[in-house]
């Protein structure tokens, strides 16, 4: 089916809008936000495929927006995480020696 760029559409949790600027709108989403998205025609209330949308992106010169990632949004490491990660990429001395550091740490 031909899609028509000026065609009234809702783009599920931004409103009506036409169609080439509800897939512009899509594009410039998250991965997660644009999976959970949805464009239903407001003629017929039918909602618009998400390979029509990806053709429609693609025949109109619309990429996705590079993924960026918010510092907020990214897990802090918990220490346990940053010890392991030190511990693989450590030598075998360094080990002993942080090992018996330990010892005599825990001992006191």
């Amino acid at each position: 089916m031909m899609s028509d760029p000026e065609e009234s559409v809702r783009l599920q949790g931004f409103g009506e809008m036409t169609l080439r600027t509800a897939i512009a709108t899509l594009m410039a989403l998250a991965p997660r936000e644009r999976a959970e998205a949805a464009i239903f025609r407001v003629r017929d209330g039918a909602r618009i495929a998400r390979r029509e949308i990806a053709d429609l992106a693609s025949d109109w010169g619309m990429t996705p927006m590079a993924e960026v990632r918010s510092p907020r949004l990214v897990p802090e490491q918990h220490w346990q995480d940053i010890v392991r990660g030190m511990v693989r990429e450590a030598p075998l001395p360094s080990l002993v020696v942080a090992f018996l550091v330990g010892v005599l740490v825990a001992r006191r």
